[in-house]
């Protein structure tokens, strides 16, 4: 009989807490009574919006580069990104006395192409519809002799986007279940991870966009699925397959994916702002958006939703919000 290793472990995520503690924030977790009202449950909001460069992704950016040997440090960091891991590569090398090099999509957010490149970080573009980006980034790497950290594809990237789970865990005490956005995978692997090495009894629901479902069509495959890069709102969704070790994980450990439309993603953005008085990028907005539309069926008592990132543009968000 042979055995597979999971390629994350809630000590691993435990480890990337202490690793990252006094550097990261340990965001706040918001509580809504209207919201409570319309959902039927209690739920409690992990924002990652508050996080340093306005998302989750620079947890696992800095649990990995800090990991770095002084000479990888020196020669540089590379990424591949829509924005978020962008942005939190280039903090977290200038943080370590690093450079970035970062490969973006040419229609990113300007927004977060402005925020990355003002983190220090060297700015490489690709067609996100004719081109690879993994091919893309690791050419890049290769040639200039880079340290590649891509966005979830790495153990300790998805390790450190886990503590997220485990801080929320760890102020609320056990919850029935935790509603996450889904794009390569890896926040809800390591927030799957965290929360079920802590709750084995935790149901666990991934959110994904409705055009970019690859991985609800992967689990329901059992294996990974590609599809058409997805045209959404929810640009930091918009991936065209589960990564390989993320799906891994999430096989085993996910229970449930919801879908939501970019309309509903639209009125998930407007409440929290009027009723919580947070911004929140589209796809930091799928979880909510899920459970205010009645898209995640038979909802237990006490819920966790991981809100991802609060990355948008003033304009961009009134032209989403604003009819």
């Amino acid at each position: 009989m042979t055995t597979t290793t999971p390629p994350i472990t809630l000590d691993a995520v435990r480890d990337a807490a202490a690793q990252i503690k006094g550097i990261a924030h340990r965001t706040p977790v918001l509580r809504s009574r209207t919201l409570d009202a319309l959902v039927g449950a209690e739920v409690h909001i992990k924002c990652e919006n508050f996080q340093r460069i306005g998302a989750f992704k620079f947890r696992g950016a800095y649990n990995a580069a800090s990991r770095l040997t002084p000479d990888e440090l020196a020669r540089g960091i590379a990424a591949y990104s829509s924005g978020n891991h962008a942005q939190a590569v280039a903090l977290a090398a200038r943080e370590l006395g690093s450079t970035a090099v970062i490969v973006m999509p040419e229609d990113t957010p300007r927004s977060k192409r402005d925020a990355t490149a003002g983190y220090g970080a060297e700015i490489v573009t690709y067609d996100r519809y004719t081109e690879d980006r993994v091919a893309v980034g690791e050419a890049l790497a290769a040639e200039r002799g880079l340290a590649l950290i891509p966005p979830y594809e790495h153990p300790h990237v998805m390790a450190g986007q886990g503590t997220a789970a485990l801080e929320l865990l760890e102020e609320t005490g056990e919850l029935d279940a935790l509603v996450v956005p889904v794009g390569g995978g890896g926040l809800i692997a390591g927030s799957a991870t965290a929360a079920k090495g802590l709750y084995a009894g935790i149901r666990v629901v991934g959110v994904e966009p409705e055009a970019g479902d690859d991985t609800k069509r992967s689990l329901e495959a059992g294996r990974r699925v590609s599809i058409p890069v997805p045209r959404t709102i929810a640009d930091g969704q918009a991936a065209d397959i589960p990564g390989e070790l993320t799906f891994s994980v999430n096989q085993r450990l996910v229970d449930e994916i919801a879908l939501v439309s970019d309309d509903e993603i639209r009125d998930a953005m407007r409440f929290v702002f009027e009723r919580l008085k947070i911004v929140v990028e589209p796809s930091g907005a799928t979880p909510l958006a899920a459970l205010l539309s009645g898209r995640v069926g038979a909802l237990p008592r006490r819920i966790g939703v991981i809100v991802s990132g609060g990355n948008i543009a003033a304009d961009r968000f009134a032209e989403l919000c604003g009819h």
